[in-house]
């Protein structure tokens, strides 16, 4: 797949939407309001859930990056807009419109700059984080009052060690890309600038496996978190029966033997 090849180009004030690759399997969600930080307001908690239904819709979407523009990924809640009554939840989908939703599709956040409250409640409500070196992570609301309620305080004890996310919680303290990945909530670092290359790169490699495969992967993993390990198993035993029976597992059959890349139908 060719990265640079972008098609289907849409568009709010505040988020634009980007079909990427050769096929246009990958959609990159882009949160544009940089003089604001791309702080959340109530356009780009309905952008990103739109951008969110159009990913799950599209059967040749596959995976989807989330980013910000102009450096910076997001500096979380606009609290201007929030004053002025704006909605920055969406129903069913929590905060931003994205960090209670039930996805089946892959999501990786490309981290430049930083990202803040619920900018790193974005990040950690992706599958994986691909960050520049000069990003830096915090969840900072015990210094306002309040407690990271869109999926920090649920979210980090879960990515990381128990004690090192309850450090980050209560301090509230700011810490660099390279610390968050020595911590385990950063897959890759980038020098600045390339974040969204590198995300790209992972998710094209993502985008090239079976696509019945990948959704299966990411419903196991989240019906077995906290689950007893004899329902994980069975939940397991499910997914696996359904994809024998698949056209794609046929296919990826064939293509092994004779020696070529498969050519995915999603059924």
């Amino acid at each position: 797949m060719n990265s640079t090849a972008r098609t289907d180009t849409t568009r709010t004030d505040a988020v634009r939407t980007d079909t990427v690759g050769s096929v246009g399997s990958v959609l990159v969600v882009t949160i544009d309001r940089p003089r604001a930080r791309n702080a959340v307001n109530a356009e780009v908690a309905r952008g990103i859930a739109a951008a969110v239904d159009r990913l799950e819709s599209d059967p040749d979407l596959r995976v989807g990056v989330l980013t910000g523009s102009d450096g910076t990924f997001c500096a979380g809640m606009d609290l201007k807009a929030a004053a002025r009554g704006e909605q920055v939840t969406v129903p069913g989908k929590g905060f931003a419109g994205l960090t209670e939703a039930r996805t089946a599709k892959p999501l990786i956040a490309a981290v430049e700059g930083h990202a803040l409250g619920g900018g790193f409640e974005l990040a950690l409500a992706c599958d994986l984080v691909v960050a520049a070196e000069g990003a830096r992570f915090a969840l900072p609301e015990v210094k306002r009052g309040l407690i990271a309620g869109g999926g920090g305080v649920v979210r980090l004890p879960k990515r990381i060690p128990y004690h090192l996310a309850m450090e980050l919680l209560l301090t509230g303290r700011t810490v660099t890309a390279e610390h968050a990945r020595e911590l385990g909530v950063v897959n890759r670092l980038t020098p600045d600038g390339q974040a969204l290359p590198a995300a790209l790169e992972l998710a094209e490699e993502i985008a090239a496996n079976a696509p019945l495969a990948l959704a299966a992967v990411k419903r196991t993993v989240q019906r077995a978190d906290g689950a007893p390990e004899p329902e994980a198993f069975a939940a397991q035993a499910a997914e696996i029966g359904a994809l024998l029976r698949s056209a794609d597992f046929a296919e990826g059959v064939r293509a092994f033997g004779e020696k070529r890349a498969p050519e995915w139908s999603g059924r």
